[in-house]
């Protein structure tokens, strides 16, 4: 994603001034050396791709080469599809070394290996995907992801599929011995991470609002009728936009009152839900419960958790520059 996010970025500036064409070459170049290690090409053998289960896990590899799949279900499969820009013909109109370099991996090989999408192919609209994840492989990610017994909390993407509250074993690792692993939707209760967070079932706002965008771009070049079957809308089809906003609606949810009132983010009882001094004062919690959306950790994070803003600015920007123009115009009658 970095290595992509920098890339976009030099050919933005090269639009302007070609020596940062240098950049956006070496930056895809190493976008594709990590594809191609990821893909299992550079040492392993082994992906980190398991077809059998069609999601992304971690490896232990030990020192004679030989590799164990960690049969674990968490971000791990989805933080790959984070790794996804869209590039139009306009910042590949003065760059013509980086033109060629794409059509050197056409079929997205690297060095004799497929390792990603086919950065050469193009859309309707002559975009180019660069991503690590092919698009053949998204209806298998995201069926784990869409299934409310798994990650699809009522309140965004849970740090660690549901299931893993009854699949803890996971068998015997190298240097680790009898590996468990545990889904904790709410507080930590080990000293992992300080003891004072937990990535191993709440929600996290940073990797979900990267998820949203990574859907929304995978959907303007797929476009809208690469839809796939939602689970928990009884196999309904979504395109990848209608499952960014559901994702982002629930997350949403978490600051919305229900029919009685309540707001799933503060415990019952506290001045925040009823209070008429407090009830309209938002605390911006670091994560929150996987299972009832109750915020947790500092309160204090504007920083990522204020993003939910911008969640809502996208679900609704249609209507948001007439909503400004009508305020302007109501606010110049006034004066």
């Amino acid at each position: 994603m970095f290595a992509l996010n920098i890339c976009v970025m030099a050919l933005e500036l090269a639009t302007e001034d070609p020596d940062y064409e240098d950049v956006a070459i070496q930056t895809f170049e190493q976008f594709m050396a990590i594809a191609n290690a990821i893909s299992g090409n550079s040492g392993t053998g082994v992906s980190l791709w398991d077809e059998e289960s069609g999601f992304y896990k971690d490896l232990v590899v030990e020192p004679d080469g030989r590799c164990h799949r960690v049969d674990v279900y968490s971000w791990v499969g989805l933080i790959p599809l984070f790794a996804c820009e869209v590039v139009d013909q306009r910042l590949l109109k003065n760059v013509p070394r980086f033109r060629a370099l794409l059509d050197n991996h056409g079929g997205g090989v690297y060095q004799g290996n497929i390792v990603c999408a086919c950065p050469a192919q193009t859309n309707t609209r002559g975009e180019h995907l660069f991503a690590l994840v092919n698009p053949v492989l998204l209806p298998r990610v995201l069926d784990r992801l869409l299934r409310e017994e798994e990650f699809l909390s009522p309140y965004g993407i849970r740090g660690v599929s549901r299931i893993h509250a009854t699949h803890t074993d996971l068998g015997v690792l190298p240097g680790v011995g009898r590996a468990l692993i545990e889904y904790v939707p709410g507080e930590s209760n080990s000293g992992l991470f300080g003891g004072n967070s937990n990535w191993r079932g709440p929600v996290w706002m940073p990797t979900n609002y990267t998820l949203v965008q990574a859907l929304e771009k995978f959907h303007r070049f797929l476009g809208e009728d690469f839809r796939v079957p939602v689970l928990c809308l009884n196999n309904r089809e979504l395109n990848l936009n209608e499952i960014a906003t559901l994702i982002a609606e629930r997350l949403v949810n978490m600051y919305r009152r229900d029919g009685s009132g309540r707001l799933a983010v503060y415990p019952e009882g506290s001045p925040f839900q009823s209070d008429p001094y407090w009830r309209d004062l938002l605390l911006f919690f670091e994560y929150f419960h996987g299972d009832t959306g109750l915020g947790l950790g500092a309160s204090h994070q504007t920083g990522w958790t204020g993003l939910l803003a911008n969640l809502v600015m996208r679900r609704y920007r249609k209507d948001i520059p007439a909503f400004w123009r009508q305020q302007h115009r109501e606010a110049k009658a006034a004066a």
